[in-house]
């Protein structure tokens, strides 16, 4: 992996370069491959990169401190899309999964999203708002289906990705390290609280086999934290209580608090990591092959992405 300095930087858009709004584009598996060709995508890969070697050696603040204005405007309204959780209660008629009070919440957020992304993007970049929307009213789960997974975290992080290429977010060093451990972190735990409260389902869950039920992007920011952290050994997160400033140890203490039994056995793969991978270093490279093979490249969990618009479908 190349270090930060090394990666090229993100390119700059301006809305007037666009000539179409994003829309769902993959119907087949063909089109995942065209898909992998575009220059959307590997502005996406590459933010991605910028995002993992931005946070090496570098821990999620215990206490919330200052941060940039615009990291600050999206962190509070995170901070209210969490508190309408508190408004909207689950239902109390019987339901194993999927509580119909996340279809409320998600009417709200469909209803209220304009006025959200023009608070956060201001005057402007308003004109921006259109390409944006649909990526970010996605990003919190299916409220037809009741699900939550790895196609919806994916698609927060290239609702991030559009923001830093209109330069609503510098593609900075330090700018970049924030998004992961401040803006991202503050958007896992909202999504932590909507599964707990409404019991999502995983959506595209590969069972025990899967990394994780619903995410993938916290052990790979969080494994390119301890890169160069020998002290703390891959086989550490098997001993509990796990740090909480690290991104990979708050996945692993979020499992064991919502699964029972033996960790090697409802979560065989992070086991295997744990057990047979020798340095965070191979771990990290491991986790993103294993991101752009089981996540970016099958068709079921990205069909539901709009893309286009910021995310240019030309082929590069």
């Amino acid at each position: 992996m190349q270090p930060q300095g090394l990666l090229p930087q993100l390119r700059k858009i301006t809305v007037a370069e666009l000539v179409q709004l994003p829309q769902k584009k993959i119907h087949t598996d063909d089109d995942v491959v065209a898909w992998h060709k575009t220059r959307g995508y590997r502005d996406f890969w590459l933010f991605l990169l910028r995002l993992n070697e931005a946070v090496v050696n570098h821990a999620v603040p215990r206490v919330d401190g200052s941060c940039s204005p615009t990291a600050a405007v999206l962190i509070s309204i995170l901070d209210e899309l969490d508190s309408w959780i508190d408004d909207i209660p689950p239902l109390r008629s019987p339901q194993r999964f999927g509580n119909l009070a996340f279809r409320t919440w998600g009417d709200r957020l469909t209803q209220k999203s304009d006025q959200l992304l023009e608070r956060l993007l201001g005057p402007e970049l308003r004109a921006v708002i259109p390409y944006v929307k649909p990526i970010f009213e996605i990003s919190f789960g299916s409220f037809l289906r009741m699900d939550y997974g790895t196609g919806h975290e994916t698609s927060f992080a290239m609702f991030l990705c559009c923001l830093t290429l209109v330069r609503f977010f510098e593609p900075s060093i330090d700018q970049e390290r924030e998004l992961v451990l401040r803006v991202f972190v503050r958007y896992m735990r909202l999504c932590w609280r909507l599964q707990d409260v409404y019991k999502l389902e995983p959506a595209g869950s590969h069972g025990v086999w899967g990394l994780d039920d619903y995410s993938f992007l916290g052990y790979v920011f969080g494994s390119a934290q301890l890169r160069e952290q020998a002290e703390f050994p891959v086989s550490a997160i098997l001993r509990l209580p796990l740090p909480q400033d690290n991104l990979y140890c708050m996945c692993i203490t979020r499992i064991h608090q919502v699964k029972h039994g033996p960790f090697h056995e409802h979560s065989s793969q992070l086991y295997a990591i744990a057990t047979g991978v020798p340095n965070w270093t191979k771990v990290n490279s491991g986790l993103l092959k294993m991101y752009e093979g089981e996540v970016l490249s099958k068709r079921v969990v990205v069909q539901h992405l709009p893309l286009g618009g910021l995310l240019s479908l030309d082929e590069d």
